[in-house]
Order: structure tokens, then C-alpha cells, then sequence
């Protein structure tokens, strides 16, 4: 049934590099696809498949930051795919995007892999947590898929020293850590810390197919500057700053190359 337009926003991503459609009410992107999109370490060539791309935020600013990628949304949520695609039109990037359920993807999705796959499952398990009375929201924050699903299907998508990277809550690292068998290795990990002594709260993690390299936990990258939050102008370190507005990379750590 799709969106009415008076239910969407237009919001600007990258200082303006990329403008996004989003709903009113429901899920709405946030950081968290900016600073995934910024640990993508493609080259123009390449390709990226998008795992729960909902609107398209993190593979378009990839794609803004990046030219001549091939990019590949998956979404499980049909108006939110269809907002994706339109999104990909407004701002004239490529952009495939697929309805289907990353547990069963379609037979020609599944013949093909990428040499990076990318993805911001739902923080939240619904066990701990109150459930959105918006089924988007709910969707897009509240876990149905289980995580090792989300990167079972991840691994398989990947080429041979093809590269998974994931933003989850911090406190679910060991989950993460668990799913990933020994078809990935050269774990890397980046915490997200709101302020310096403060514990973190996002984890940026990458891991490369095929790999034998040891897990490395990078130093935090603290986001605020200040001990606390003073009003309500905007805090970020300028170096975030640079990830958030100017489409700076965002280097989780030593390049996974064993």
C-alpha cells in the first residue's frame, strides 16, 4: 500500500549528500547506518548486499561516498523496500532492493555473492524489552530473526575474503562473537562510546570470509565531547563530525589481511 506522502519527512544525511524519505511515525534512521555506511572499506567495483536496508539510509550514503558500486538492499517490510527504491531515485544512486525475508531469500539472491554484506539488525530482544504499537518500529528494533540468522545468511552471501560488518548494541557482542564460526576470522570491533569514561554503547564489528586473523578490540571512538550533555546544541567531537556531515571513512582498526 506504500506511504502517503503527507506520512514522510525529508531528512538530510551527509550534510546534505544524501536526502532521505522517511516516515512520521515508525522506524526512523538515526547515526547508526551513518557510521556503518563509514566503516565500509568498498572500492567502485565492488559489491555490497544491505541486510535489513529498511529505507536505504546506510547503502546510500555508501553509495554517496563511494561511486560505482553495486548495491543490493534486502527488506522484509514492503513499503519500506518501496521507500528505499524511491529514495535510491531522489538521489540518483543504483540501487536493487529486494522484498523478501533474509531467512529465505529469493533462489537468484541466494546464486549470487558480494564482496561485502553489511547489516543493523534490531537492537532489542522482545523478551527484555516493551514492543512498539507501530508494526515498522517494532520490526525494525525488536528482534524476530535471530542474530545468528542474520549473519548465517551474511557468511553465505560473501565471496572468499569477502568482508561482514555489523552495528549492534555493545552488550551484545558475545552473541555476535558466538555466531561467527569459523568461516569468518580477523575479527575487528570498535566500540561507540557517547563520552569519554562512558561505557559503550554501540559496537562496530567487521569480519572477513576465509580468515584466520585474531580478534582485535580497537580503541573506543568516543562521539561527545564533555563530561554531559549541557543543552541542546548538537556535541559531537569533530572528528565525528567529519563521519557524520563531511562522509569521512570511518577505519574500525589494522586491515584484516591474514
Amino acid at each position: 500500500m506504500g506511504f502517503a506522502v503527507t506520512d514522510l519527512t525529508e531528512d538530510k544525511f551527509l550534510g546534505g549528500r544524501v536526502k532521505l524519505l522517511q516516515p512520521r511515525k515508525g522506524y526512523r534512521a538515526g547515526v547508526d547506518p551513518v557510521f556503518l555506511a563509514a566503516s565500509i572499506t568498498a572500492r567502485p567495483g565492488e559489491s555490497v548486499l544491505d541486510l535489513g536496508c529498511g529505507v536505504g539510509a546506510a547503502s546510500l550514503c555508501l553509495g554517496a561516498r563511494i561511486a560505482g558500486l553495486r548495491l543490493v538492499g534486502v527488506e522484509r517490510q514492503a513499503d519500506y523496500a518501496e521507500l528505499a527504491r524511491r529514495n535510491a531515485s531522489v538521489n540518483a544512486i543504483d540501487m536493487e532492493v529486494v522484498n523478501a525475508d533474509l531467512a529465505t531469500l529469493p533462489a537468484a539472491l541466494k546464486a549470487e555473492s558480494f564482496d561485502h554484506v553489511m547489516m543493523n539488525p534490531p537492537y532489542h530482544l522482545p523478551a527484555r524489552s516493551t514492543t512498539s504499537s507501530d508494526p515498522g518500529r517494532g520490526a525494525a528494533l525488536f528482534e524476530d530473526t535471530p542474530l545468528a540468522t542474520w549473519i548465517d545468511t551474511a557468511t553465505k552471501r560473501l565471496k572468499p575474503r569477502g568482508y561482514l560488518t555489523i552495528i549492534q548494541k555493545a552488550e551484545r557482542l558475545p552473541q555476535i562473537l558466538c555466531a561467527m564460526d569459523d568461516r569468518l576470522g580477523s575479527v575487528l570491533a570498535r566500540p561507540l562510546a557517547p563520552r569519554d569514561g562512558r561505557p559503550a554503547v554501540l559496537v562496530l564489528v567487521q569480519a572477513r570470509k576465509g580468515a584466520r586473523g585474531p580478534f582485535h578490540l580497537a580503541s573506543p571512538l568516543v562521539l561527545h565531547d564533555g563530561a554531559r550533555h549541557l543543552d541542546d546544541r548538537e556535541s559531537y567531537r569533530s572528528d565525528v563530525s567529519a563521519i557524520l556531515r563531511d562522509a569521512v571513512p570511518l577505519p574500525l582498526g589494522a586491515p584484516a589481511t591474514q
